[in-house]
């Protein structure tokens, strides 16, 4: 009787089911003729027949409140009662069949608006990108403001150049290989700064850090006076401009020479030479920038160093890096975190194999890996020439015809057969552009904003935010008197 009584109630939940499954359903014919009218509607404005198209609006109404009142009270519709609705819409579905709205007219009509809709939708995406793209270029003002005080503060403060003097009775410590030494190439000081205050904050042995920055004439002096009139647990900070550097020089490096190329210029600068179709973010200056290719030259930057860490300015350290130094690269050059979880991530992700040099030479299905934080065995990489490798692929790329975008590219290529994978803890990516896995952000020991929604930026992803901004003492009297907030 349990059984009996539990299957009326089970069919007595299908009742609409049942309905809509019976050849002579009333339910199924109205739900037919809904469907029917929902696609004339569409037509009917595409045609600018609006009075037509609210008429068979108004009807779908009544239709569906008829079957809604059926569904409440759990009972089928009768031909009596749903006579008028049903004589109704079938004088409109007829009145449209007279107005040529037929099934091919229709289905020329729908492929037509389904075709706008995405040249519309190609159109709004595009415009997106540019628009995310001008936004993460953008300096902010706080940022800009920032500079031009520090500037003025370091040509007016004799104390605090003095300051710097006297912090370069530590300039033994640059050339220390016993020390942890960590390498920044930036031009944004409040970003570099987080990174320095991040490792130091969480370093077990902080004054055995030494950090050396490069930035550009534009930011030296700003750059200066904030590391002079800042302390971070006692970690050495060592500022340059790579101006300085006598060997950087177009006869010398490649991309240099490139700069001076006038098709060059003009495609990274102007836009114009291939009629926009080359998507914007491949027309980025910044990948011109000498601040990003400086990681290939680290061992002519630092000549004494034996090891270093390479640090992006929008990663945040979380815990103490000194193990770092004493892993085995196993005799390789470059120490990385693999990002070939997904085939999104190997090389043919990056390289153009329709080229002969790159099908010769690598595997479309070898692993990528990350810039952002790398270890980098110096006395390996002179004795292999990798700069030396750099350059051949630079050269071989003048046309953009092996790769277009960024130094990842030419770091797969240069750093091919001699990167040693990191346990992927090492390094955590995407804060800047998507989801992640709160396990691996706790479990991150540098948390990489890679993407266009830095931390510093209004597009910075809010819930992000706060991993960064940790690091920034927001009540010191430049950022008050710069508005960051």
């Amino acid at each position: 009787m349990q059984r009996a009584y539990r299957h009326d109630r089970i069919m007595e939940g299908l009742n609409i089911t049942e309905e809509m499954l019976s050849p002579n359903s009333v339910t199924r014919q109205l739900n037919d003729q809904i469907s029917l009218a929902k696609a004339f509607v569409v037509i009917a404005k595409e045609s600018n027949n609006l009075q037509f198209a609210w008429e068979l609006s108004a009807q779908i109404r009544n239709s569906q409140i008829l079957l809604s009142n059926a569904a409440t009270r759990r009972a089928p519709l009768t031909t009596r009662e749903s006579e008028s609705a049903v004589r109704d819409m079938a004088l409109l579905l007829y009145q449209a069949q007279q107005l040529h709205y037929d099934s091919a007219t229709m289905i020329m009509r729908l492929k037509a608006k389904i075709q706008s809709l995405d040249e519309q939708m190609n159109s709004v995406t595009e415009k997106s990108q540019k628009y995310g793209q001008i936004a993460a270029e953008e300096v902010p003002k706080s940022l800009y403001c920032l500079g031009v005080r520090l500037t003025t503060e370091w040509f007016r403060s004799p104390n605090l150049q003095k300051k710097l003097k006297e912090k370069r009775q530590v300039e033994m410590k640059l050339k220390d290989n016993n020390l942890f030494h960590f390498c920044v190439f930036s031009d944004n000081i409040l970003a570099t700064s987080v990174v320095v205050n991040s490792t130091a904050l969480n370093s077990i042995d902080p004054e055995n850090i030494v950090f050396h920055l490069v930035t550009d004439e534009i930011n030296y002096a700003a750059m200066k006076a904030w590391f002079a009139m800042n302390d971070f647990r006692g970690v050495t900070v060592d500022v340059q401009k790579f101006e300085d550097f006598s060997w950087l020089n177009a006869s010398y490096v490649p991309v240099l020479k490139q700069l001076q190329d006038s098709e060059i210029q003009n495609y990274y600068f102007s836009g114009n030479s291939d009629d926009g179709r080359t998507p914007i973010k491949f027309r980025n200056p910044k990948y011109l920038s000498m601040l990003n290719h400086l990681r290939f030259y680290i061992p002519e930057v630092f000549p004494a160093l034996k090891k270093v860490v390479f640090l992006d300015d929008d990663i945040v350290v979380r815990k103490d890096l000194s193990a770092l130094f004493s892993i085995d690269l196993n005799g390789n050059v470059n120490g990385a975190v693999e990002t070939c979880m997904e085939t999104f991530h190997r090389y043919h992700k990056y390289l153009n194999y329709s080229h002969p040099l790159i099908r010769a030479h690598f595997d479309p299905d070898a692993c990528g890996w990350a810039f952002g934080m790398n270890i980098f065995d110096l006395v390996e990489w002179r004795k292999r020439n990798v700069t030396g490798i750099y350059h051949y692929w630079q050269e071989k790329n003048v046309d953009r015809t092996l790769w277009k975008l960024g130094t990842l590219p030419p770091g797969l290529l240069t750093f091919y057969g001699l990167t040693e994978p990191l346990d992927p803890s090492w390094h955590v990516l995407g804060f800047g552009y998507t989801n992640i896995d709160p396990q691996l952000i706790e479990s991150g020991a540098v948390l990489h904003f890679n993407g266009n929604s830095k931390p510093w930026l209004k597009i910075g992803m809010e819930k992000y935010k706060p991993l960064w901004e940790k690091y920034v003492d927001y009540s010191h009297p430049l950022l008050q008197q710069c508005n960051f907030h």
